[in-house]
């Protein structure tokens, strides 16, 4: 026999009749049948009902232990009757008929912080500080496991597509990512700090230097940045991939079958099939998706769209003059459709209005169209020949309203929206069970820093511009798109990459654009930049979030629910006490100092 199980507790069936057992867990729920007792062991792999009567000499035994003592049992696999099977465990035809107990371990207290046998909701602090018992519990066990499976067939398909897994340095240099970094201070080298990697960006370019010509890592990513809902504090995981020799359909080409493959592997996870799009994902310029859904971040699931309509309230016949001072002033007006709602209460109109108030706005103008003529607020100002290209812009027809944002275009466009979104959720039409994906592509390669008054780049500076030295020695830069793309799933990004820029003349144009002189690239991007001159292949890649990618199969609207051990929001690790103070040994080794503010003392008396 086996020391402590010869079977797990998920594997117990039907067919294992009469046969002796062992199996060891932890002590899930207890029920006292009045000289029948019956206990739930659970371990990783399921639960086995084991049942013991009063006149068995360990009756007493198992009477007294508590929840989450972990045992090993020992017994006869035996039938339950029909009446007491229970269909939604695969143990479920089966129990243990008890004839040994051994207490493995026990807690140390009667009270538990959080009982792992129920759902019951508890505070964040003490579900990170107790996360261990935390982890016990169904939900979130499923959705570690769900996590390693999913990298287990990412690393399978990567490889399929002839990758090999690379693991790049966690001590490097800083680099500026746009994130502030994690700086680790050198014993050997007093007052020098390595930095966590933000990002594998120049090494993984580096490889392709090398000759690797088709890289990828499951990456750890060290970035000091505040919490949110879709990313913890700190560190985060992605499937980090670069490839020699390519253009950005390339890249679309090999990993659209990766991401589609895994998330369809998965789509059933929470017991609704979600329908995932199918390679090719729709391609949309920034531009484009600026206009028609107001973000670079769109949800597909939403059917509705953005128009330009500013030709409208342009027009000399058209009296709206709220429009037609921001539009001189070189504003925009944007509209969304919204289908069939003419015949919706005031009250939905009044509400939608309140929201964008709440939003910071004016209001939301509309008019709905019924009949010959336009009806709603503003109606009045536009006579039907105006209302005819407002059809025509919009797609309205018979039925439909037109909503109406009105602000300077780097306003209008965000703010238009989140109209559109709301409004969606608001007429309840956003598609359900269902992963929208599409690549955003052709991104400005700068932008303008209104508060530097100088120009930045806007996204990745390693990416390739369109149009190459030519196009940054004669376009103006702001007209300049990047060979930049980011993939986006039902309004998350997933992903971002581009085809990097590998000719060490074009680096320093296009650098020094945003003002960063040749002398500073050598300086911050020496490896890299070197390397350039030495022969470097195109390349290109991509990143995609492992963290998010789980949220989405797990249908978690919080990202601490998909990893093992979390931070709070404050950056702080409540389980292992993170951060903590060193003691003056230790930062003498390292050469720091500290200078810190001396804590208030309140006066007294």
């Amino acid at each position: 026999m086996h020391a402590y199980r010869s079977h797990t507790c998920g594997q117990l069936r039907a067919a294992d009749k009469g046969q002796t057992v062992k199996i060891s867990g932890w002590i899930h729920r207890k029920r006292d049948h009045g000289g029948l007792l019956f206990v739930d062991l659970r371990d990783h792999y399921g639960l086995t009902q084991c049942v013991v009567n009063s006149d068995n000499p360990v009756f007493e035994t198992i009477d007294g232990l508590r929840l989450e003592n972990v045992v090993c049992i020992t017994g006869e696999v035996v039938l339950r009757t029909p009446e007491t099977v229970n269909k939604h465990l695969p143990t479920g035809e089966v129990e243990l008929k008890v004839k040994t107990v051994e207490l493995l371990s026990a807690p140390v207290t009667d009270m538990l912080p959080l009982q792992v046998n129920s759902d019951e909701p508890y505070g964040e602090e003490v579900r990170l500080k107790y996360r261990f018992l935390d982890l016990r519990r169904d939900v979130l066990h499923r959705n570690i496991v769900l996590r390693s499976d999913m990298v287990s067939s990412l690393r399978r398909r990567m490889t399929e597509q002839g990758f090999r897994e690379f693991q790049t340095p966690i001590l490097t240099a800083s680099s500026p990512e746009g994130a502030r970094d994690f700086l680790v201070p050198s014993r050997l080298h007093p007052g020098k700090f390595y930095a966590l990697p933000q990002a594998p960006q120049q090494f993984k370019q580096l490889l392709m230097m090398s000759g690797f010509d088709r890289y990828f890592q499951i990456a750890a990513c060290f970035r000091d940045e505040d919490a949110r809902a879709d990313r913890t504090a700190g560190e985060f995981y992605q499937l980090d991939m670069e490839m020699s020799f390519v253009t950005q359909d390339d890249i679309f080409n090999v990993m659209e079958p990766v991401i589609h493959g895994v998330m369809e592997e998965f789509s059933d996870f929470t017991g609704r099939k979600f329908e995932v799009s199918k390679p090719p994902f729709v391609r949309i310029p920034f531009d484009e998706a600026m206009l028609k859904y107001g973000t670079d971040k769109p949800d597909l699931r939403n059917p509705l769209l953005i128009s330009d309509v500013t030709e409208v309230f342009s027009r000399e016949d058209v009296e709206f003059k709220a429009f037609k001072g921001v539009i001189e002033k070189g504003g925009v007006v944007r509209a969304i459709r919204a289908p069939k709602v003419s015949d919706r209460p005031r009250s939905f109109f009044d509400k939608l209005n309140d929201w964008a108030k709440g939003e910071g706005a004016f209001g939301l103008g509309y008019v709905t169209f019924e009949g010959t003529e336009g009806k709603g607020p503003i109606a009045k100002f536009i006579p039907a020949a105006a209302q005819e290209v407002l059809k025509k812009l919009t797609g309205a027809e018979d039925g439909d309203a037109v909503f109406f944002v009105c602000d300077m275009e780097a306003k209008a466009a965000p703010f238009a929206g989140k109209a559109r979104n709301k409004i969606a959720e608001d007429l309840d039409i956003i598609e359900k069970d269902a992963f929208r994906f599409c690549w955003i592509v052709d991104f400005p390669m700068y932008e303008f820093n209104e508060k530097t008054q100088r120009i930045d780049f806007s996204h990745n500076p390693f990416s390739m511009p369109q149009g190459g030295l030519k196009a940054l020695e004669e376009q103006d830069p702001l007209t300049i798109k990047a060979f930049q793309y980011d993939s986006v799933c039902n309004g998350i990004e997933l992903a971002s990459g581009g085809i990097r820029n590998h000719v060490p003349e074009i680096m320093e144009k296009a650098f020094g654009i945003a003002g960063i002189p040749k002398e500073t690239i050598a300086e911050k991007f020496g490896g890299m930049y070197n390397a350039f001159k030495f022969g470097a292949p195109p390349h290109g890649g991509c990143a995609f979030g492992i963290d998010r990618m789980v949220m989405f199969l797990a249908d978690e609207p919080n990202v601490r629910e998909v990893i093992a051990f979390p931070m709070n929001q404050q950056a702080e690790d409540l389980l292992m006490g993170a951060p903590t103070t060193a003691d003056q040994q230790q930062l003498k080794d390292v050469h720091i100092k500290l200078d810190l503010p001396k804590p208030q003392v309140k006066a007294t008396g």
